[in-house]
């Protein structure tokens, strides 16, 4: 694989977590200061090839997107603009809505808090769209960012319910969009990928779950966006830098140790899952279980850290918990 190590889309980076507090009254709020310190020291963590995180995506489905007002989601992004900024990396949100033109005015607001990339979802209709009406949907999106000077990542996420999936051919039309930067697939059918790949061996694909970053990268995905690197980021960027030099049985080694743990980012749950682990991880338990998503019972709590363990004592034999 060629690699460019200037290239932030040859990197892993980091889908961050919003922390939350209780207010005075008791309903949960963001807690700024939090969110930015853990993404800043997620940012500083360097590999063993001397590498960091390229990225910043905040807001996401582990920031607890779905969740948040408007005006929640733009203080958020603002405030991890400054941390984004501080490391010299670009901020990633997403975005989804009904129609082209509220999706449009989505990617403009976002632009204003200091996002640089916007992955955009398919739209969230009950119906499928044909393939002409996603072109449509998409290129508005690019033209709106193409205003306002940032760039677009259209978001692939077939596995998930709720989210219209991308033909490859429509993906690689896409992809020609000037304002397009990369594509994010999220699917363990890293065949999709590999499928791009043979279309056009210039694409530049992310890869969005946990579970296949080595297999993505033997299929052509430059980079890749994760959730389990917030807990182990040592061991994610590593990962990626065996991947990047083709070092496969290297990349597997971290990838086998962090299988038990990886797994939960594929979990419908995966928000309520991984925050929990980061939460443990951080001697936060109480804080882990903080979500404006669903509330965990004892048997998953016991499951979480049950994987939490055992993908740590895995690391620490290969030398890569910070």
């Amino acid at each position: 694989m060629k690699t460019n190590s200037k290239d932030w889309r040859y990197t892993v980076m980091p889908a961050v977590f919003t922390w939350l507090k209780e207010s005075q009254s008791g309903a949960l709020e963001i807690d700024f200061d939090a969110t930015q310190k853990y993404a800043n020291d997620i940012l500083s963590v360097k590999g063993k090839g001397g590498t960091k995180m390229g990225g910043l995506v905040g807001s996401g489905t582990l920031g607890e997107n779905t969740y948040l007002s408007d005006e929640q989601r733009l203080s958020l992004l603002k405030a991890l603009s400054s941390v984004a900024k501080q490391h010299n990396v670009p901020l990633i949100s997403g975005a989804a809505a009904e129609t082209k033109e509220q999706l449009a005015k989505i990617v403009t607001e976002l632009a204003t808090v200091g996002v640089d990339t916007v992955m955009v979802m398919p739209p969230k209709t009950t119906y499928t769209p044909s393939d002409e009406e996603m072109y449509a949907y998409y290129a508005l999106s690019a033209k709106a960012a193409k205003e306002v000077g940032i760039t677009i990542m259209p978001y692939n996420n077939p596995d998930a319910a709720g989210y219209h999936a991308l033909s490859t051919v429509l993906l690689t039309k896409l992809a020609a969009l000037p304002e397009v930067t990369a594509l994010k697939i999220s699917t363990i059918d890293v065949s999709v990928i590999e499928t791009m790949m043979l279309m056009n061996k210039d694409l530049k694909v992310l890869a969005g779950v946990d579970t296949v970053t080595v297999h993505a990268g033997l299929a052509g995905a430059c980079g890749g966006i994760t959730g389990v690197g917030c807990i182990f980021p040592k061991a994610s960027v590593t990962m990626q830098e065996h991947v990047n030099k083709g070092e496969w049985a290297e990349a597997n080694k971290i990838s086998q140790a962090m299988n038990s743990i990886s797994y939960l980012d594929a979990q419908p749950l995966l928000l309520e899952y991984l925050k929990l682990a980061f939460g443990i991880h951080h001697n936060d338990v109480t804080g882990g279980l903080r979500t404006l998503g669903k509330k965990l019972t004892q048997q998953q709590i016991d499951d979480v850290q049950t994987r939490y363990i055992k993908a740590k004592e895995r690391l620490e034999i290969l030398g890569l918990i910070d």
